[in-house]
């Protein structure tokens, strides 16, 4: 089957768009193949501004309609813990995000980037999107990553050579022994937040001043998850 056919096929559609290659290619197909669709973007505190800004001049570009969706994928049970499992509960928990909001907008098909590059096997995440129906185009056709890349560019995307970068599930485990690293040098009542290649700390204004004291054990136990560390001057209120 081709792309063509299958959007002949399926005429209105929702895509799970993050803004990296293969879910950008996928939204101008189905934008080219005359398939009625919207961008559902999800937005954690996870992801670097730029994947957002990208898929924002992406869809802008193609004329293609954007919704974003917030998700706390740290409130989700199973997705915060290093399980074995967690690919799966963080993909099943974002994708159950995305279908609510498709549906409600009327959409009954949700599609993604998975291609067939991928390796389906039993892999948790794989497991999540059989579960929820949710249809992967480019593996459906054999399209490859390479087939993906050449394709795109032919397409004039600038998505064409975008590298692959960190899952949700690898940032969270970079905020997790960033905070443990912290909770080492004796602070609490904290957040670490990911600005791209860096860690934002979000302190209360009592633990400021020890922050600045402390910055060089903080870069040093930071540094190997995060090219900079950076203080937010807006003290975090206090837990109460």
């Amino acid at each position: 089957m081709t792309l063509e056919e299958f959007f002949a096929q399926t005429p209105r559609a929702a895509v799970a768009f993050s803004g990296g290659t293969d879910s950008a290619f996928v939204l101008w197909a189905a934008k080219a193949y005359g398939c009625a669709v919207r961008a559902y973007y999800v937005r954690t505190a996870f992801q670097p501004a730029f994947e957002r800004e990208d898929a924002k001049r992406l869809t802008d570009a193609l004329g293609v309609p954007m919704t974003e969706v917030p998700v706390d994928i740290l409130a989700v049970p199973g997705a915060a813990e290093n399980g074995p499992d967690r690919c799966y509960h963080c993909k099943k928990a974002l994708f159950s995000a995305l279908w609510q909001r498709a549906r409600a907008d009327g959409y009954t098909v949700l599609l993604d980037g998975t291609n067939a590059s991928d390796d389906a096997g039993d892999r948790p995440g794989m497991r999540a999107l059989r579960e929820l129906a949710v249809r992967s185009p480019l593996r459906i056709c054999g399209l490859t990553k390479d087939a993906v890349r050449r394709r795109s560019r032919e397409a004039g995307l600038f998505t064409w050579d975008k590298p692959a970068y960190a899952c949700l599930a690898g940032l969270l485990q970079k905020v997790e022994r960033a905070e443990a690293a912290l909770a080492a040098l004796g602070f609490s009542d904290f957040r670490v937040r990911i600005l791209g290649q860096a860690a934002r700390l979000e302190l209360t204004e009592e633990q400021m001043a020890r922050a600045v004291s402390l910055r060089g054990a903080i870069r040093k136990a930071l540094q190997p998850d995060f090219s900079d560390v950076l203080l937010d001057l807006r003290a975090r209120p206090a837990s109460t």
